[in-house]
């Protein structure tokens, strides 16, 4: 329910709702639970039509879908007490977590008062590397090189190639074609080489754009010892774990645990994936997480919780609350269980 198709999406929730299916099959199909992931959470976005804009929720949106849930039964438990109840089969009735990866400093200047009014519980999932400028939060800086060009060129090992970028419609489309040559054509580890060198053949000053979006290890420390927050792991450097070699990867999953330790007092007991789709994440990866000790790990597939996950903590699916989907009754459709089988091919226990 994250990559394209959105229209078709919207009009699959639309159906479900007003035919009158989703709540007839919720008490059916709609498990014991689910994890809902988040990203930014702002009212007042930097660029309001960024191409990444689906990435943010308004507070506004979060505070109505909390209490909407709590009406309907819902009860919001740490990441902890979720992985408890899934392991009791999820005794005790529908329950949610929420997450939110990137650690986005707006989830605690935005976010956060919305989550102590309803005394909300949150996993917040870190990449150290993210924080110390280690690895770049590369969608946002190849927006801004495309936002500031009326064309620019990429060079390839097969050549250099312009790129138009000199309308709205133009900038999407060389997004698109930036993004997938980071993200397949160029190995994992030179992503930031590459990043950084596209910016400085085509004038754009590195980090010349908005202000750093994500906390601080002084802010996360101070979240780290809030009562409604759990730190969780997001990889050392927030790296496709899939296009690594086993060293790598493992590198990635388990030394992440020892990093924020040191710097936040306290070993993560929860991962997520980075990118967390099909071609970032398998079984080999899982069996990584679980080799590191954690208690659990969560992907993007798209899904409801069922008892059958207490088989598979180290890969269980969440719901994605994003600006594409900034409606209560859509979520209401999603968390009845009916969208599961439809995002994936028919399953309705998602794991990978």
């Amino acid at each position: 329910m994250i990559d394209g198709g959105e229209a078709i999406r919207k009009l699959a929730l639309n159906l479900a709702r007003y035919t009158g299916l989703a709540p007839l099959a919720r008490p059916f199909v709609g498990g014991i639970g689910a994890i809902l992931m988040l990203h930014r959470v702002t009212a007042a976005p930097e660029k309001p039509n960024s191409v990444n804009r689906h990435l943010n929720i308004a507070p506004a949106f979060l505070d109505r879908l909390i209490a909407d849930m709590k009406a309907r039964g819902y009860t919001f438990v740490s990441l902890d007490e979720a992985i408890e109840r899934i392991d009791a089969g999820g005794k005790g009735g529908q329950f949610a977590t929420i997450t939110a990866d990137d650690a986005y400093r707006d989830n605690m200047t935005e976010a956060l008062p919305v989550l102590e009014k309803h005394g909300t519980p949150i996993t917040i999932y870190v990449a150290p590397g993210l924080i110390d400028g280690a690895a770049d939060l590369w969608w946002d800086v190849v927006e801004d090189i495309v936002d500031t060009s009326s064309r620019l060129t990429l060079k390839t090992a097969g050549g250099s190639t312009v790129i138009d970028c000199s309308t709205p419609g133009r900038k999407i489309q060389a997004v698109a074609r930036l993004n997938a040559w980071l993200t397949v054509e160029v190995a994992e580890q030179q992503q930031g080489a590459a990043l950084r060198e596209l910016a400085r053949s085509n004038g754009y000053e590195f980090g010349s754009g908005r202000a750093c979006a994500l906390m601080n290890w002084d802010e996360l420390r101070a979240m780290a010892a809030h009562k409604l927050v759990t730190i969780g792991a997001h990889t050392v450097n927030h790296r496709n774990l899939k296009r690594l070699s086993e060293a790598d990867a493992r590198h990635e999953i388990g030394d992440v645990r020892r990093i924020l330790a040191e710097k936040l007092g306290e070993e993560p007991r929860h991962l997520a994936y980075p990118y967390g789709y099909a071609s970032a994440v398998g079984c080999r990866e899982v069996g990584f997480a679980r080799d590191a000790g954690y208690a659990s790990a969560v992907t993007t597939r798209h899904g409801v919780l069922r008892a059958e996950h207490a088989g598979f903590p180290h890969a269980l699916p969440r719901i994605s609350v994003n600006g594409r989907y900034q409606s209560v009754a859509h979520i209401r459709t999603m968390l009845s269980g009916i969208t599961t089988p439809l995002a994936n091919a028919g399953k309705m226990v998602v794991t990978i």
